[in-house]
């Protein structure tokens, strides 16, 4: 019996160890990748600024799939913490796709979605992606933006979270199966006769 556990305990030990080797050089290999201070221009003064890469936040994601590029240290710290970081798209430490989705899920943190009201908290790359509410009602996934665009859509877009875009998105394709219900959460006084064939708006 005492074997046993002994024969566990070193499995685990080489277990440990393996994984251990493997997770500096994960993180060397992202440091040497994401890590140094870069300069950019600022999105809101078009002042240069100094700039860091959050480089173990970049070095897990990307070893469970797309890298979450954010900001670590910023010149402009701490007075300007909760920008945008909309610079990202300006660093040359990642595919575009990976420097959109960092400036997105940093943008949508504090706001609400423009159809239930429900406020967006940290975002991260596992979790159901919201979308974009173009100014013409359209619904714009992340991976039709492209890094020219980001600074109009973030200045003219709105945030849907995802329920929201599943609801929106079958009610665009399947009007027939959807029926408007005002009355629901209307006062007693104000409910409108049902209407079956009204779809949603």
């Amino acid at each position: 019996m005492d074997t046993t556990a002994d024969s566990f305990i070193v499995i685990a030990i080489v277990l440990i160890a393996v994984a251990s080797v493997f997770g500096i050089r994960w993180i060397l290999r992202a440091r040497s990748k994401y890590g140094g201070t870069q300069v950019v221009t600022c999105p809101e003064t078009k002042a240069p600024a100094q700039v860091e890469v959050d480089v173990f936040e970049a070095a897990l994601s990307s070893a469970l799939g797309v890298a979450d590029i954010r900001l670590q240290n910023c010149s402009r710290w701490p007075i300007k913490k909760d920008c945008g970081q909309e610079c990202l798209v300006g660093l040359h430490v990642a595919p575009d796709d990976c420097l959109v989705h960092g400036v997105l899920m940093k943008w949508y943190r504090g706001k609400q979605c423009v159809f239930c009201g429900i406020e967006f908290t940290e975002l991260h790359l596992t979790d159901h992606k919201p979308v974009l509410r173009t100014p013409e009602g359209k619904l714009l996934q992340w991976q039709n933006v492209s890094v020219e665009d980001v600074s109009n859509v973030l200045s003219t877009h709105e945030p849907v979270c995802w329920n929201c875009y599943i609801a929106q998105s079958f009610a665009i394709e399947h009007p027939e199966l959807v029926v408007y219900r005002p009355w629901r959460d209307a006062e007693p006084a104000n409910r409108e006769a049902p209407n079956p064939r009204r779809p949603i708006a």
